[in-house]
């Protein structure tokens, strides 16, 4: 189907899963899955110390209008995570702290935005955590058409309506609905890995030699001499 639409009956990646992953965090998540789903750095939280994850209702809104936004919000349902952008680049303050309270009830855990967003004092008084483009008090109308849950462009990244949005101080990361449960499983291995590096850390292990990387540095030409060596070679002398 072209032209506007709301799709009302998405598929959602397991809830379970994605409050794990959200448990894990973006930077475990994204090492986990080789890399990939890391929506740019122009997305930053209005907020410090939220870690969250939900399943995305997306949202495509044209400039300076959030029309799709009051279609997309009946749409939404606990759990959720309502991620928006328009079809040009627009940072007008689109989300406000009367739409976090509709959203809020409906049990949706928070927002990602391209745009700007607004009333951060309030956002953060009611503990809706947002990840923006902006902050920026501009206002929008309510006069064009645009869709809700078709697949949208974050900071460079696919948005599948139902995919998981993992969010916190790092940044946002998007998880493929279809590939969720490995990438759990493939972030439950890394954590598991890391506990054991900590663990050593904490006794003073090195990580040159935990993770095998004196070799590395030999391959690599890095050789270890002393200052003198180093300032005799530079034709110096030590002071």
């Amino acid at each position: 189907m072209t032209g506007p639409v709301v799709v009302t009956d998405i598929e959602r990646a397991d809830a379970a899963t994605a409050a794990a992953l959200g448990v894990h965090g973006v930077a475990t998540v994204h090492e986990a899955m080789g890399r990939t789903g890391l929506v740019g750095p122009g997305i930053r939280p209005i907020q410090d110390g939220a870690r969250i994850a939900g399943t995305a209702v997306t949202v495509l809104c044209w400039p300076g209008d959030n029309l799709m936004i009051h279609a997309a919000v009946e749409q939404c349902r606990e759990g959720d995570l309502l991620v928006v952008t328009t079809t040009s680049p627009s940072v007008d303050g689109a989300f406000g702290e009367l739409f976090a309270t509709a959203l809020q009830a409906r049990g949706v855990r928070g927002l990602v935005t391209t745009t700007g967003v607004r009333d951060v004092v309030d956002l953060r008084a009611m503990s809706f955590p947002a990840w923006s483009g902006a902050v920026f008090a501009q206002g929008t109308v309510k006069a064009t058409p645009g869709s809700v849950n078709v697949p949208i462009v974050v900071g460079g990244v696919t948005v599948h309506p139902g995919d998981v949005i993992v969010a916190d101080d790092d940044g946002v990361l998007c998880v493929p609905r279809a590939s969720a449960a490995d990438a759990l499983t493939a972030s439950d291995a890394r954590v598991a890995k890391e506990e054991a590096d900590r663990q050593a850390y904490r006794s003073g292990e090195l990580s040159l030699d935990r993770k095998g990387l004196r070799g590395l540095l030999t391959d690599l030409g890095v050789t270890y001499v002393t200052q003198r060596e180093h300032l005799s070679a530079a034709g110096d002398e030590p002071r």
